[in-house]
């Protein structure tokens, strides 16, 4: 076996990926707790959310112009900071955050899957989680492939939600809307923060991607930006059609605009939705490999998944281990409590990455894509902001 990763993505496969990684499942029952905080003005919160997000994007696409490499976040950490055991730290953090993530959405995924198909959840979670496994080996053009043709479907989804919401006639709340409350915007703002956190996993599939300092940026903006478009749309369908009060209490908001709009049955959604659920799952085995991968190269205790099947060009080892334990924590762990902490270990990711772009640039300006200054140090200051909120509203 080697370690060199083939180059097989182009620009469209990469953008999928990141909107597949970003849109997920929790789109199709975010909207109402958005709209719980935020009423008539979610659509705002949703878009000052991606603004809030593109500093630290911008950061992740310069440093992927810099050192396209997998397991980005631990050569950034360790070139910027010049700390190898505090890069080790990150990309050890990345990975079981992505691992905790993925046993999360996987149990929900199968969650749906058994009320469209009477199984045992066990089995479909087994099932699943070896069939997702298979296809990260298979090859990286087979898994990118396979993620794009069902975040077309996650997008389709999404579009045609957006149009029966607007189709129907508006509800009161739209026609005579309250008073922005910008305690409720800001607080919806936080929440609707975590559905855009995934342009991340991009830079990890930098060694695998045909011209990385070229199309690595502009892959982490296009997706960003497609995502913002997409929840703007929904939400702004969704507060339009739906009585706030009734879209706040379902657990199946989405589901409420279909029929609101269109008087029939929206049980697609949750094909869909198990849909959305497969490609987040399958998005997160194939990055925590290639962190592993990357890891290997620099940890002699890690050398055993530094290596590259020689057929498939894939991180073998790396991918079954990645598979494993999502399926185990999927099985036994209380993954909807673990799952809440990924979002802290990522913004604690988030501050270390932009502070070590901030010290890069000062260093060494030039790069094939630049940021100003002002760009990561903003990054810097929205991460430790967003932690602090989030840690106080745990407490609070």
């Amino acid at each position: 076996m080697s370690d060199t990763l083939k180059r097989r993505i182009g620009l469209p496969l990469l953008v999928a990926y990141g909107v597949g990684v970003m849109v997920g499942a929790g789109i199709y029952v975010l909207v109402g707790a958005v709209a719980a905080q935020a009423g008539i003005w979610a659509p705002l919160a949703f878009l000052i959310a991606g603004c809030v997000a593109l500093p630290s994007a911008l950061s992740y696409a310069e440093l992927a112009s810099r050192m396209p490499e997998a397991a980005g976040e631990v050569a950034y950490v360790e070139s910027g900071l010049g700390s190898r055991a505090l890069a080790e730290v990150v990309g050890l953090a990345i990975v079981i955050a992505g691992m905790i993530s993925a046993a999360a959405v996987l149990r929900g995924g199968a969650g749906y899957f058994i009320a469209l198909v009477p199984i045992d959840m066990t089995v479909a979670i087994v099932i699943a989680g070896v069939a997702l496994t298979a296809i990260a080996i298979a090859g990286v053009l087979e898994s990118m492939a396979f993620a794009a043709l069902f975040t077309l479907a996650e997008a389709t989804g999404l579009v045609l939600v957006a149009w029966a919401g607007f189709s129907g006639a508006p509800v009161p709340d739209w026609t005579a809307p309250a008073a922005p409350y910008l305690p409720g915007i800001a607080a919806a703002v936080a929440l609707c923060f975590f559905a855009f956190i995934g342009f991340e996993d991009l830079v990890n599939m930098a060694e695998e991607v045909r011209d990385p300092t070229r199309i690595m940026p502009r892959g982490i903006l296009i997706a960003l930006a497609i995502t913002a478009v997409l929840y703007a749309l929904v939400s702004l369908a969704a507060v339009r059609a739906v009585p706030l009060e009734e879209l706040a209490a379902s657990e199946q908001p989405l589901a409420l605009v279909w029929e609101e709009g269109t008087g029939r049955s929206a049980g697609f959604l949750s094909a869909i939705a198990v849909m959305a659920a497969v490609n987040g799952v399958l998005a997160q085995i194939v990055m925590a490999a290639r962190v592993m991968l990357g890891l290997g190269r620099r940890a002699r205790w890690l050398q055993v998944f530094a290596e590259v099947h020689p057929r498939y060009g894939t991180p073998l080892r790396a991918s079954v281990l990645a598979g494993a334990v999502v399926i185990l924590a999927a099985l036994a762990l209380p993954v909807a409590v673990l799952a809440e902490a990924t979002a802290y270990v990522l913004f604690a990711v988030f501050i270390l990455v932009n502070l070590s772009l901030i010290r890069l640039k000062l260093r060494l300006p030039a790069a094939p894509f630049r940021t100003p200054l002002w760009v990561p140090v903003a990054g810097l200051a929205l991460a430790v902001a967003a932690l602090l909120a989030s840690l106080w509203g745990t407490m609070s």
